[in-house]
């Protein structure tokens, strides 16, 4: 294929790997996308293989767009991506609203709020759907890891939603980085060094005049790298070897480097002021260049400075931008000077910046080694831009930076606290870490130190038997809120009693929060009352005590006022805790929708999951299983693994329900050991949870009785307040048929007894049908007729097991005609529910009261995956495949390959016709 050379890109000894770049990128992203991340150290040929890829990519009729990392540029929010995608800006009137605007305002388009990071990756992700549907895109991504954070992981939530469309992405990152893209999961293709004949066959060409002394140096210090196979010979030619003749081990890369470095020793002087400024700028530009290497030289300095560094091959350049041939001379450059010319030529880039005030600010910051608290304020001041840009990893560095260079250290103290609460909300538990560490060796006001108390606490909810911790966080808020610093004593108390929640603390530390939230709101004034987190907290820390206000108040929120998610997502987490699903479902669904809409994915997975084990109780076991999938996906996407783990642990109770026996009891065993550890009294809570109706669903009614007794147990690691709620029916079947009636009873009668004050509304169904089923048979039928009185249109799983129960109690009293009416009611629920066990009892009840059954169908549940049943489901409510694709952050095309499928699994052969196969909800 001809003989390696860097500046024209042809190739030696990467036939396999450019022809298997050209079948997936070209031959196959014409009709679906396809990924590729090239895996490789500095010169190993990784840049030449891109440009082959995109030159065959312009032959074949594609858009290729590409972008190139650059290490000064890693702090410029969204500068990589703003280049890829300005081809295709064009598109941006295609988008949703919200898209389009957050995608704009990061670019610095438009102005407008802080963009929500997962927005503006769905915007990217649909610029390029867009432009794909008029002809096929290559995008071209080199030196990936040196990209800014927010354009990385923009680019690797693209290229994991790629598959169906006609666009292909390839990367390139060094081995061993860390990143969105390089760390992502997608699939790789390594590039090794050239085997012997290769690298024999670059050396003569590119260097014929090599004698055997000097090709066997290069030849073994290489190692096959084509960059060292072209130009160590240069470097034997200047100096012999870099270090004499038989040079010490130093780093490939590092000699490289200093191979290219050593070039610029004969340079004219405004010729390495120039190579300096253009090393350190963080754009290419050859106007600001120049400016740049005036201010460093003092004098000004001409486009003609720039031909000796062409002539040394170090460079190229033109009217607009100037280039170097690889980062290795760039970094080359930068590490030859020393430090006071490096910072040098960051000043002299700040002051010819000074209508851009963030890029100022950041050279300002690099040109000095002490404090300055002028540049520090300059700096903190400028976290502002960067916010609002989308780039919170930008914010933070600015933010620590600024406390570094402040000579106060109270103030010092308050930036890196102010960096924290931003990491917090990256979900970045290790940062916040080190920077609350950071900052609690500072001279730090009360308030202050509040609030390192409260970033401590953020990432460790749960950890068991220290109610003293729930104290001093109580008392944390009650000082804040005294101070002034009333949405820090909410988010104080609402720590608290996450604490109360996650782990049983005691009855005197869920006391605690409660007094203390009503000695906020006396201080604070009835705002506080009002606020979500208030009552959140109240909810969540005393579940059952505080019940009664709680529904109260619940009672008094008018749905369709609320429109900010996150105070819909509080008021369904306050309804979920105190054991309220209806009422939760409804204020999650809109949290969810809200939350979609505004991209912020963090908070989505918590909505997921609550709104998911509230739907296994209704029995919508498909919107369940649609949840808890995405929960999982979206917990781990943003690296939250406490909810990654609560939708494993929601899973195996789904699957109980669902009769899948096996299942269920694999995941209830693989969330037991990996939340066991910590303790977590509310996940252990649901894996008993899951066993015990996996064993019921299984008819061995001894074992679920002693698993779903543990739930009721103050001193088991699996009591909970609340969780135990969900298995008072399961508790009652499985002792009625395990002649445990009477030790079930008084679990029971305790349990009524203690929420006699506030009964929570699922306890209602459930404490019915337990009367029921554990009634002697003079009593029985009574306590059934009273069950079904009860309003359970939003209940349709309870109605089905009342309904079962008592038509096989109407058998049993050989009222063979009576019986069927319930039983068949029962058998068409779990039917459609899925729930096939019961649908299986319903069914030999029936034919032993004489009944022949009729043939059933398989729930869409059984023949869809969780998310082919959520696209399913949008299209059977009338949504296009944009909508869809909006909702679920995918592309158009890939709900409609999606879409294709799902028709024949179903046997429909239009939309129109899903919403009557899917059936109710």
């Amino acid at each position: 294929m001809g003989t390696l050379d860097l500046v024209s890109g042809s190739l030696v000894g990467r036939g396999a790997e450019l022809d298997e770049l050209l079948g997936a990128a070209v031959d196959g992203a014409a009709e679906a996308g396809a990924v590729r991340v090239l895996v490789g150290s500095p010169g190993i040929g990784k840049s030449s293989l891109l440009r082959a890829l995109a030159h065959h990519a312009r032959s074949a009729g594609h858009l290729v767009l590409d972008v190139v990392g650059i290490e000064a540029e890693q702090l410029l929010p969204y500068a990589g991506l703003a280049q890829l995608l300005r081809p295709v800006l064009g598109h941006a009137d295609a988008l949703p609203p919200t898209q389009r605007r957050a995608v704009l305002t990061a670019f610095e388009l438009e102005d407008g709020p802080a963009p929500q990071p997962f927005l503006v990756a769905l915007a990217a992700l649909g610029l390029l759907v867009e432009a794909s549907a008029h002809q096929p895109v290559t995008v071209v991504v080199d030196d990936a890891h040196w990209l800014d954070q927010p354009t990385q992981e923009a680019l690797a939530f693209a290229a994991r939603r790629l598959d169906r469309d006609r666009v292909a992405l390839v990367a390139a990152v060094r081995p061993g980085v860390d990143g969105p893209i390089a760390a992502g999961g997608l699939p790789t293709l390594p590039l090794a060094g050239l085997d012997v004949d290769a690298a024999h066959e670059v050396l003569d060409a590119t260097a014929p005049d090599l004698d055997a002394v000097a090709r066997a140096w290069v030849l073994r210090e290489a190692e096959g790298n084509p960059l060292a196979l072209v130009e160590l010979p240069v470097a034997w030619r200047l100096h012999r070897g870099l270090d004499g003749d038989e040079p010490g081990f130093v780093p490939l890369t590092a000699r490289l480097e200093h191979a290219f470095a050593a070039r610029t020793g004969e340079l004219p002087a405004a010729t390495c002021d120039a190579l300096l400024a253009a090393a350190v700028d963080d754009e290419d530009g050859t106007a600001e260049i120049l400016a740049a290497a005036s201010a460093l030289a003092g004098r000004p300095v001409g486009v003609e400075v720039l031909d000796a560094a062409v002539a040394a091959g170090l460079i190229t350049y033109d009217a607009r931008r100037v280039a170097f041939r690889h980062p290795l001379v760039r970094s080359g450059v930068v590490h030859a000077e020393r430090p006071a010319r490096r910072h040098a030529a960051h000043a002299a880039l700040a002051t010819v910046l000074g209508e851009q005030p963030y890029r100022r600010a950041w050279h300002r910051a690099q040109s000095i080694l002490g404090p300055d608290d002028d540049v520090a304020d300059e700096l903190e001041r400028s976290h502002v831009i960067a916010l609002r840009r989308g780039s919170v990893a930008t914010a933070i560095w600015a933010l620590e930076r600024s406390a570094r260079l402040s000579t106060d250290s109270a103030v010092r103290g308050r930036r890196l606290l102010l960096a924290a609460e931003h990491a917090f909300g990256l979900g970045r538990a290790d940062l916040v870490d080190r920077l609350v560490a950071a900052a609690d060796r500072e001279q730090l006001s009360e308030v202050d130190r509040a609030r390192i108390r409260w970033l401590r606490e953020i990432f460790n909810d749960g950890v068991p038997g220290d109610p003293a911790r729930v104290v001093e966080l109580c008392r944390s808020a009650e000082d804040s809120a005294a101070a002034g610093e009333v949405d820090l004593a909410l988010n104080l108390l609402l720590a608290a009693a996450l604490r109360c929640w996650w782990a049983d603390t005691g009855p005197a530390a869920r006391a605690e929060v409660v007094a203390a939230a009503g000695r906020v709101a006396d201080g604070a004034g009835p705002e506080v009352v009002a606020d979500p987190r208030h009552l959140a907290a109240r909810a969540v820390a005393e579940p059952v005590l505080a019940a009664g206000p709680v529904l109260a108040r619940l009672a008094e929120v008018v749905l369709e006022n609320i429109t900010d998610p996150d105070a819909l997502r509080l008021y369904g987490m306050a309804a979920h805790a105190v054991g309220d699903p209806v009422r939760s479902v409804d204020f999650l669904g809109r949290a969810e929708r809200g939350l979609r809409a505004q991209g912020r994915l963090g908070l989505l997975s918590h909505v997921l999951n609550m709104l998911g084990y509230d739907l296994i109780e209704l029995g919508d076991w498909e919107g369940a299983a649609i949840c808890l999938d995405e929960g999982r996906r979206v917990a781990a996407e943003t690296g939250q693994p406490i909810w990654s783990d609560g939708s494993t642990t929601l899973s195996a109770v789904l699957h109980a329900v669902l009769g899948e026996h096996d299942e269920a009891m694999a995941q209830a065993a693989r969330a037991e050991h990996t939340v066991g550890g910590r303790r977590l009294t509310n996940l252990l809570a649901c894996v008993q949870l899951a066993r015990g109706l996996a064993l019921l669903s299984a008819g061995q009614y001894a074992d679920a009785y002693l698993a779903l007794r543990r739930m009721f147990d103050p001193a088991d690691g699996a009591f909970h307040l609340t969780e135990r709620y969900h298995a008072v029916g399961p508790l009652a079947e499985a002792a009625a048929r395990s002649g445990q009636v009477s030790g079930a009873a008084a679990v029971l009668r305790a349990l009524e007894a203690e929420t006699d004050a506030a009964r929570a509304p699922i306890l209602v169904p459930h404490l019915a049908y337990a009367r029921a089923v554990l009634a002697p048979d003079d009593q029985a039928e009574d306590a059934y007729r009273d069950a079904l009185t009860l309003d359970l249109v939003r209940w349709p799983w309870a109605r089905a097991r009342i309904e079962l129960a008592y038509g096989a109690w109407l058998r049993r009293q050989r009222r063979g005609v009576e019986c069927r009416t319930p039983l068949r009611s029962a058998r068409t629920t779990c039917d459609l529910l899925g729930a096939t066990s019961w649908a299986a009892q319903a069914r030999a009840e029936l034919r032993a009261s004489g009944e022949h059954d009729d043939h059933h169908g398989p729930a869409s549940l059984d023949v869809l995956s969780a998310q082919e049943l959520q696209i399913a489901r949008l299209a059977a409510q009338g949504l296009s495949n944009r909508e869809i694709g909006e909702r679920l952050f995918l592309s158009p095309r890939t709900v409609g390959s999606h879409l294709y499928r799902i028709f024949p699994k179903l046997d429909v052969s239009a939309r129109s016709q899903l919403a009557v196969r899917l059936g109710p909800g």
